[in-house]
């Protein structure tokens, strides 16, 4: 099985995260994606998270009906720091059968030599770049570091170009704080939810 991790925190989920998964399923040929859901990130451990039961459901909620994108709870039960080498490490024990890939935005891949092992990342998974249309194309040397001239070669041919869409969850976030619709940014089941729980209100 071709099977792509696309990490995150997902603090909310929103249509840029969905586009970019469905956008590398068909360019590389994936099986399915799964959405690996943070814990604690190493770069965000003194940001506030939501709980994560309401991050998952969220999840859950947008990609209901996509057969082929799932959500993984993996790091949620684990716990603590979420590394994405323990996590690459894990699956292959779990199902040696499968071919991994790993998603990543141009931040994240331009980031990816602060990584906890990220020579061993190379090792377990593909990385797959996503850039958006127009965007420079990144910069892949990057990791020449820790990749062999053959590995980036792979890594390179294996980036993906996705239409430009220019969303953030910390801008759903802060449209919430101050009151404003989330419509055509996320699911409407997930707006629904953060509506009814109450996320991302200003603190009284």
């Amino acid at each position: 099985m071709r099977l792509g991790i696309f990490g995150g925190t997902f603090d909310p989920i929103h249509y840029g995260h969905l586009l970019l998964a469905d956008c590398c399923l068909e360019v590389q040929h994936l099986d399915q994606v799964w959405f690996m859901l943070a814990a604690t990130p190493p770069h965000k451990q003194q940001q506030a998270i939501s709980p994560n039961n309401a991050r998952l459901e969220m999840v859950n909620l947008a990609l209901a009906g996509h057969s082929a994108l799932k959500s993984s709870s993996l790091e949620l039960e684990r716990g603590g720091v979420s590394y994405t080498v323990d996590t690459l490490a894990h699956i292959l024990q779990e199902t040696p059968d499968c071919e991994l890939f790993l998603l990543l935005g141009t931040d994240s891949w331009h980031d990816l030599p602060n990584w906890h092992k990220p020579k061993e990342i190379c090792q377990l998974a593909t990385p797959v770049v996503v850039h958006r249309a127009g965007e420079k194309i990144p910069d892949f040397t990057t990791a020449a570091d820790f990749c062999s001239p053959e590995q980036l070669r792979q890594i390179e041919q294996s980036q993906v170009i996705m239409p430009a869409m220019d969303l953030a969850s910390s801008d759903l976030r802060a449209r919430i704080a101050a009151d404003k619709s989330l419509r055509f940014r996320t699911p409407a089941a997930v707006e629904q939810y953060i509506l009814q729980h109450q996320l991302y209100r200003p603190t009284p």
